[in-house]
């Protein structure tokens, strides 16, 4: 699987670790940043979201402070349903019931080993379709039905 992956200054640390660790055996495309230097977390949300929208790579990996804002800005991206786990259960459920593409983490809230569990989750669940197509459809179409 081709993994795009991307991190502001407080996801830097937690980006180095999902890659040495939770994506081995998978092609990286590591956006940035490369430091732990201040920087502004849209441009890496944004890079990824771009890559994942055209079809460049599969799925997007995100890591700012709390995961939030990155989800937020990655979603404005067409095509892309960032998410924000916690949990495995919300990877699992993401990927699921949302076919989420973009996981979102919080280098400030969570440790390496769960952020780790969290990622290997979101990566080998597949979108269980049926009546949850439709509801991805609207999402995409911004429409209520």
């Amino acid at each position: 699987m081709k993994v795009a992956v991307g991190a502001d200054h407080a996801g830097f640390s937690l980006k180095q670790v999902l890659i040495s660790q939770g994506l081995a055996g998978h092609e990286v495309v590591d956006v940035g940043t490369h430091g732990e230097g201040s920087t502004d977390y849209p441009v890496y949300a944004f890079k990824v979201a771009s890559l994942v929208a055209a079809g460049e790579v599969d799925m997007g990996v995100l890591v700012c402070g709390t995961g939030i804002g990155m989800a937020m800005a990655a979603s404005r991206v067409k095509g892309v349903r960032a998410a924000v786990c916690t949990s495995e259960y919300m990877a699992r459920m993401a990927r699921a019931h949302n076919d989420a593409n973009v996981l979102c983490l919080g280098g400030r809230v969570l440790g390496p080993g769960q952020a780790l569990e969290i990622l290997r989750v979101f990566l080998s669940t597949g979108f269980e379709g049926g009546r949850h197509a439709a509801r991805v459809r609207m999402i995409e179409e911004g429409r209520d039905g």
